[in-house]
């Protein structure tokens, strides 16, 4: 069974940085998915991605006032955890007394 994330109005404007009007008249113009819970309506995070894609203005939104502002906070900086391929260099013992085992260069990993 698949997990389907659902969302309130209020959080689906916030996320994607719109007005709950926006997500409303996105409702009302049947682009968005959704099912009413005890009244309100449960729109499909799926469908938001789908429509926030379509347009060009609906996508810059979602980078500078919803979602998308804090993306950059989430990538990893920690070199020792994640590190980029161009800070290993990869060399092979030519003498082969480790036995063919790979050695990490220190030197460009500081």
């Amino acid at each position: 069974m698949e997990n389907i994330i659902r969302l309130s109005v209020s959080e689906a404007a916030k996320l994607f940085g719109v007005s709950s009007k926006t997500i409303r008249q996105a409702i009302k113009n049947e682009a968005l998915k959704y099912i009413v819970v005890k009244g309100r309506y449960k729109i499909s995070f799926a469908s938001l991605v789908e429509w926030s894609q379509k347009s060009t203005r609906r996508y810059n939104q979602l980078q500078k006032q919803g979602l998308g502002q804090f993306v950059d906070q989430w990538k990893i900086r920690n070199k020792k955890y994640s590190p980029s391929p161009e800070l290993i260099v990869k060399k092979i013992d030519p003498t082969g007394d480790q036995g063919g085992k790979i050695k990490l260069n220190k030197k460009t990993l500081s």
